[in-house]
């Protein structure tokens, strides 16, 4: 009844059209955008004749898509499985086969066993059901959060001692890349990665623009870091925040709310019509308070599930 193959690049228009097909009974709307799965599809840790499986109709309809991809080296793999609505008795098998799949990623890399996330939008009761079924527990939860721009924004008030520099050189981007692993570190799913692996992944994302990544030192001491993409630009009109952090050290002195402020002002100094970002509703600091006290709010939870094997 269905026929499997693995994705190319080329299969980035049909794999966005099912995932819009999926996500609008459950969102309203569609929520990936094309770039969103073509820079999937590019993904350095992502082995397309490998880890990826595309699911024909015997019309010729694609009807499922699903895939695993580790996470550097670590035991950690993310997986996901997407069917067409009325496409009966194809999310079970698929399921199998990326769970299947995560294992081997596992054992490849030589680990005893592996730790398997999957997202699933809080509103997609199906999968949730899904993922239950299958031993999945609750990880954590993501909040995405979101600040209009109706008005000129102003820069924040400079700290005293603080200096900022963008990421158009490689100095600057090592010594953001230092903070962001130290700030990160104890965080939900953050797995250690060098540079050059993340320099790597950013550098082909479409919706990197190094000159929105922000380093902020004090006193000449890399301090924090807040990176800004454009993954939000092309559906939403809205600049998104793909990382802020500071410094353990650093924290208490006001500059995760600056750089936060900071980032306001620079998306609309571009013209957009607001700010999004994620964050994890358990994050070891007080992350969501801070963003909620600059005028965020929740549009959309989506609940990471977990289950060890």
């Amino acid at each position: 009844m269905y026929a499997m193959r693995r994705p190319r690049v080329e299969d980035a228009d049909a794999i966005h059209e099912l995932l819009a097909a999926y996500e609008t009974p459950v969102l309203g709307a569609p929520d990936m955008t094309l770039d969103d799965v073509a820079d999937g599809l590019v993904e350095p840790d992502f082995d397309r004749d490998k880890d990826g499986w595309l699911v024909y109709d015997a019309g010729g309809g694609l009807v499922g898509w699903a895939w695993a991809c580790r996470v550097g080296d670590s035991d950690r793999v993310i997986i996901e499985v997407i069917v067409r609505p009325g496409a009966s008795g194809l999310a079970d098998e698929l399921w199998d086969i990326v769970i299947e799949r995560a294992r081997e990623l596992g054992a490849e890399r030589g680990h005893d066993g592996v730790t398997v996330d999957v997202d699933v939008y809080r509103a997609d009761l199906a999968k949730r059901t899904q993922a239950e079924g299958r031993g999945f527990e609750p990880g954590t939860s993501y909040h995405r959060m979101r600040i209009d721009h109706a008005d000129p924004v102003q820069p924040p008030e400079p700290l005293p001692g603080l200096t900022l520099r963008t990421g158009e050189d490689e100095e600057t981007r090592r010594e953001a890349h230092l903070v962001y692993q130290e700030g990160f570190a104890e965080h939900f799913g953050f797995v250690k990665t060098d540079y050059d692996h993340w320099y790597a992944r950013r550098q082909g994302m479409s919706v990197n623009d190094w000159s929105q990544l922000t380093l902020a030192l004090f006193d000449g001491r890399p301090a924090g870091v807040v990176i800004g993409g454009d993954d939000f630009v092309s559906d939403e009109d809205c600049g998104y925040v793909a990382t802020l952090t500071v410094l353990p050290e650093f924290r208490g002195r006001g500059l995760g709310r600056f750089l936060l402020l900071h980032a306001f002002a620079a998306d609309a100094a571009r013209g957009r019509k607001g700010t999004i970002l994620h964050v994890d509703a358990n994050n070891t600091t007080p992350a969501l308070g801070l963003y909620e006290s600059a005028g965020m709010r929740q549009i959309m939870a989506i609940d990471v599930w977990r289950r060890r094997f």
